[in-house]
């Protein structure tokens, strides 16, 4: 499977939708099995560095197929890729960008970001189930 502009449409829209329930205006990225975006989205009033940290988060967790909260514990002094965030472009190590998996493979990714890191990783969390509950489940 692979994450095509209709399906990261209706993912961003799923994520638009909950950042409107939670009254949080925020950009959001989705990025393909290439690690290219595929669909961006950015609420009127979200914050202007949302523009960049959003399809940063997406690329992040695509590349390196891990959350980019999980990223953050790793990057810390003494652990095992401590200044990854300083030798890579576009590398975010803070909560909200998700990989997006099917069968157990990375074929893509959402970044959030706009609100607070939690408010981020709950909408890409909510994207992430939308997917999986409606292209993964038969």
């Amino acid at each position: 499977m692979k994450i095509n502009l209709t399906i990261a449409e209706n993912i961003a829209n799923k994520c638009f939708e909950k950042a409107k329930k939670i009254n949080i205006p925020m950009s959001i990225a989705i990025i393909g099995n290439d690690g290219q975006l595929v669909h961006f989205k950015r609420m009127d009033g979200a914050l202007p560095i949302s523009i960049e940290l959003a399809p940063a988060k997406a690329y992040t967790a695509y590349s390196l197929r891990m959350t980019t909260e999980k990223l953050k514990t790793l990057t810390e002094p003494g652990e095992m890729l401590y200044g990854l965030d300083t030798s890579c472009e576009n590398i975010v190590i803070f909560g909200g960008g998700i990989p997006i998996k099917f069968n157990n493979e990375v074929i893509g990714a959402i970044g959030v970001s706009g609100g607070s890191v939690q408010e981020d990783i709950k909408v890409a969390e909510f994207g992430v189930d939308f997917f999986v509950n409606r292209y993964t489940t038969n």
